[in-house]
Order: C-alpha cells, then structure tokens, then sequence
C-alpha cells in the first residue's frame, strides 16, 4: 500500500490554492470559498446537471491545499462527488474542513483536487483517470457508482481507495465484509434501515393502505431498500406501486403518477437520482397532502416531509478520518472496518409538516419512541454551514 510523502517547497504548494483546473477540457467555472476553510469548491449545478447520463457534461474541478501550507509532507488526494445534490455536497465540504483540521493540528498539510460529473459515465471515468495520471496518494468516492469506478480503475496500482456515503458496500462488490474489507478499499457507509422508516409511515397513519415507490432502478444504493421495503409491506399484505425515473424529466412524471395512484404515502431510499431532481417536484407531493419519507436529511431541507438516515455531516468528518489514518498511520484498507453509523435521526420539513395539514407536535410525539432524535428543517437548496 503506498503511504509516500511529498516533500515540495511551500511557495510552490500554496500556489497551488488558487490553481483551478478541468477534468476533462472544458472550462474551468468560478470558483467560491466556502465559509470558514481555506478550501475552494467549483460547483456543477443548475443547467450543468446530467440528463440521464450524457456525454455532454464537461466537469469543472478546483484544487486545493489544507492544512499547514508550510509542510514539507504533503498528501496528494484526488475526491470524486457522484453528483452535485446537497447531502454528497455536505459529505464532500466535511472530508475538507475536517482534513484541514487534521492537517493543522498534526503539521502536515493535503492537496486535494475535486471534482464531479454530474452522474456521467464518461466524465467520471475521466476524473479517474486523471487522478491516476497525477498520481495521487489516494482517492476518494462519493457515492457506490464513483467507488465501484475507482476500484476497477485503481487495479494493478498500488493507490488506495476510501468510499463515502455507500449504502451497500459488500453488495456493490467493494469489499468482502464490513469487518474486514480485504482489498485496498475502506470506507463509510450509509445504510438506511428501511423497517424504521416503514414505521415511521404507520405510526403516523395507521390507516395507509397503498405505498408508493418513488426510485431509480438504475441506483445501487435503491436496490436493497426497495427490496426490504416490499418485504415488510408483503408480511402486512399492504399494496405498494413503484415508479422510476432516471432523470429529471422521468421523475417528475413519475411523481405526478404516484399521486394519480392515490397512494398513502411515498417511499425513497438514498436515490442520487431522485435527490439530484427533488427541488423540482416536492411540491407535486404537498399539493396532493401525500407524506415523502426519504433516506436523507437532504431530502427534508429539499422540502420532503422526512428525512431518516445517517448524519452526512459526521460522515464526512468520519471518512476524512480515515483518510488521514491510511495515509498519515499506515492503517491498511484491507483491515481497516467500513464504518457504518446509526440510522436513528428524523429530520422534519416544518414547512411542508404544516403545508400537509399535519401537526407537528403530535407528529413528534409519534416518532420520539421510535428514533433516536427528531430534528427540524426548513426548504432550501444547500445546508447553511459544514456542521
């Protein structure tokens, strides 16, 4: 496994902060530093996103350095973001910040280049490739498609990988088992305990009789969920409908068809697609009064009724641990454990709770007993800060 150091001259790496460059030949965009990191963050969001997976994306990245610029040890790390919706983004800015932090306190410093193509294939592989190219100490993945595309690539080299936000990883192939992953493969996953979000629907209406599905059958991380979720429905012999959409335009018809099936409720795992989309048809569900239980706390700031999972915050914090641990300890990947958090957190959408007529106290007072915490979320388009 190769934990080198890079000793260069800190005039040339602090240079390097203002240093933006292109995966793969387009334009680089503007690029904007987040508040309270020495990080620069080049997003590929409004027109730029993927439809359904084409070609046409160029991806603009940004670099970086964190840290103490005055390091003579360096790391060189390449982040791929599968695609640019607000929880891969928080998942990205905490790898940063916390990196920066670890940097700082331990006399070392990352150079990190990010970038994101927006779900295409092409441009993913690309990233990769460069990253490969320039011959980085690590990579990292956000999301099962960039980290399945990563471990293939990284074959035969001797560049270790560190996933994030995989929700399945011994299913997608990463790693042997979660205790013990058996390759140059790590990372943290956040898998989404479908059975409590199951209950979470029936004990705010007992009644339901139709479960709408609302996913992407193209996305890793639906597949399993979705399956659990048709299981615990088939045990209480409860009718479930599902519609798919692999882009925007998909999703929203399939939307506006799930309210035209009259369903109860609607279910979605941590589906990419779906996320990527969900600022366009939140509304489809309100204005109908049909509850969305999702697998994101995005999700609920994106104007879902609920969102149930993992805390993205800490997650990212958590990986750039591990980062820092391979790169900076020595820790193998081989042995080094997926790390796994508990899915214990609802986040309420109180704006949309009160547009659907329900009150929220009595909907906490529902779900206390049944998670761990119930938080509060207003709609916007990206979490305010990286905590």
């Amino acid at each position: 496994m190769k934990t080198k150091m890079k000793k260069v001259l800190a005039l040339a790496m602090a240079a390097a902060l203002s240093v933006s460059l292109c995966a793969c030949g387009g334009s680089p965009s503007d690029s904007g530093t987040s508040s309270g990191s020495k990080f620069s963050h080049t997003g590929t969001s409004g027109g730029s996103q993927s439809n359904g997976g084409s070609s046409s994306h160029q991806a603009s990245g940004s670099r970086g350095l964190l840290g103490n610029a005055g390091s003579d040890t360096v790391y060189h790390i390449g982040i791929c973001n599968y695609v640019n919706d607000a929880s891969l983004n928080q998942i990205n800015e905490n790898i940063q910040s916390r990196l920066d932090e670890l940097g700082t306190e331990n006399n070392v410093a990352f150079q990190v280049d990010y970038d994101n193509p927006n779900a295409d294939p092409a441009v993913m592989n690309q990233i990769i490739s460069n990253f490969i190219a320039d011959d980085v100490d690590l990579m990292v993945g956000i999301a099962t498609p960039v980290a399945v595309t990563m471990q293939a690539a990284v074959d035969g080299t001797d560049i270790p990988v560190v996933f994030s936000a995989v929700s399945d990883p011994v299913d997608a192939g990463l790693v042997e088992s979660l205790k013990a992953p058996g390759g140059n493969i790590t990372g943290t996953s956040d898998y989404l305990d479908t059975n409590a979000v199951m209950n979470l629907i029936f004990a705010a209406d007992p009644d339901a009789d139709k479960i709408g599905f609302l996913y992407d059958i193209g996305q890793d991380s639906s597949r399993t969920p979705i399956a659990h979720a048709k299981e615990y429905l088939d045990d209480k012999k409860i009718e479930y409908v599902e519609r798919t959409g692999t882009n925007a335009a998909e999703v929203a018809q399939a939307a506006q068809a799930l309210v035209a099936d009259g369903v109860d409720a609607v279910f979605t795992p941590t589906d990419n697609t779906i996320m990527e989309s969900y600022l366009g048809i939140y509304e489809t569900f309100v204005d109908a009064g049909i509850p969305h239980y999702t697998g994101a706390d995005s999700f609920a700031l994106n104007g879902a009724f609920l969102g149930y999972g993992v805390d993205y915050a800490n997650l990212g914090r958590a990986t750039a641990d591990m980062i820092f641990d391979i790169l900076h300890n020595g820790a193998d990947p081989a042995s080094t454990p997926v790390m796994t958090f508990d899915n214990g957190t609802a986040t309420i959408n109180t704006e949309t709770c009160a547009a659907l007529n329900l009150d929220y106290a009595t909907i906490e007072a529902t779900f206390k007993p049944l998670c761990i915490k119930v938080q509060t979320i207003t709609t916007a388009e990206e979490f305010s800060d990286l905590s």
